[in-house]
């Protein structure tokens, strides 16, 4: 089979954390051919979505000492060429948030691939549907207290209710941009102006869940059920368990409580096109679904001796 893989920028990804780069390595490894694209490559010619597009060959990292390891030169393209989209078995849109204009452009592009020849992961009208915050609160019995909001005094009132709260920018990936809100903090007037620009763009707040001490699970579903699972563990006096900002992943389990939510969840992520997904649990209650490049592969392959990029591709694809 041949995949098109939309990602950022090829030389700004890390090979020993990237699961974008894991699901890749795992095609070629399968015998795929791998080719790669970035969203201002994508175009519309005779109806059809095309793109200038590499093929690429991966050298695979190594686990040393419990350690992802890559060499210097760990990919190399060949040239590009400007092909249909239609023209390969599965294009994967993995470009990173904010989803911004630019990006939902894209998505109007990637709507003309007919899906009977080309799969799409994950589907464009899916991608458009599901903000990672908001598309949580389509499961209420599974989230914690939740609201979403630009205005200061609905803030405030929860807050009130609460004592502890998270905010949340709607566009915001790895942590960027999280607060935590306390009752009689004399910032919260900055932070709510800061957060919402001035009252233009709403936020989500969540009631704080202390059991974030122990850990932000992410786990990966892939056709709504689950493949594995990390924990991310905040560390110092951060109070996010996020990777990009110093969290500490651990093994953990996938509980009864985390089915109960899979379970939950699975049927609408499946009606909506969502089969690369990843959720974030903590203290049992689903705090996000993260869509557009849910990563953790890296992390979950090296604490439980598994493969998840062939488990993914062989479950969309076998």
């Amino acid at each position: 089979m041949k995949f098109v893989f939309i990602i950022d920028p090829i030389s700004k990804l890390d090979p020993t954390h990237d699961s974008s780069i894991a699901m890749m390595e795992s095609a070629q490894t399968l015998g795929h051919e791998i080719w790669i694209t970035y969203v201002p490559q994508l175009s519309i010619v005779d109806g059809k979505a095309y793109g200038h597009l590499q093929p690429v060959t991966l050298k695979p990292v190594e686990l040393v000492d419990n350690h992802w390891i890559s060499s210097d030169n760990w990919y190399s393209l060949q040239e590009s060429q400007f092909l249909p989209l239609e023209s390969f078995d599965g294009v994967f849109m993995r470009k990173d948030p904010p989803v911004t204009i630019g990006y939902l452009y894209a998505t109007y592009i990637l709507d003309l691939i007919n899906p009977s020849t080309t799969k799409v992961i994950n589907t464009p009208q899916g991608i458009r549907c599901a903000n990672e915050k908001i598309y949580a609160l389509n499961f209420p019995s599974v989230i914690p207290d939740t609201i979403v909001t630009q205005s200061k005094s609905v803030i405030a009132d929860f807050l009130e209710e609460k004592g502890e709260a998270v905010i949340k920018p709607l566009g915001g990936k790895a942590g960027e941009g999280i607060l935590f809100l306390q009752k009689g903090d004399r910032n919260f007037n900055s932070l709510i102006e800061i957060s919402t620009k001035q009252g233009q763009e709403p936020v989500m707040v969540q009631q704080y869940l202390p059991a974030a001490k122990e850990g932000d699970k992410r786990i990966i579903l892939v056709n709504g059920k689950p493949l594995g699972a990390v924990n991310r563990i905040p560390t110092g006096k951060e109070f996010r368990g996020n990777m990009a900002v110093g969290g500490r992943v651990a093994k953990t389990e996938i509980t009864a409580q985390d089915l109960k939510i899979c379970d939950t969840v699975a049927p609408k992520l499946i009606a909506d096109g969502l089969t690369f997904v990843g959720i974030d649990v903590i203290g049992g209650y689903l705090t996000e679904v993260n869509v557009t490049s849910p990563t953790g592969i890296r992390e979950i392959d090296r604490l439980n001796g598994v493969n998840l990029g062939k488990e993914t591709i062989n479950s969309l694809f076998g």
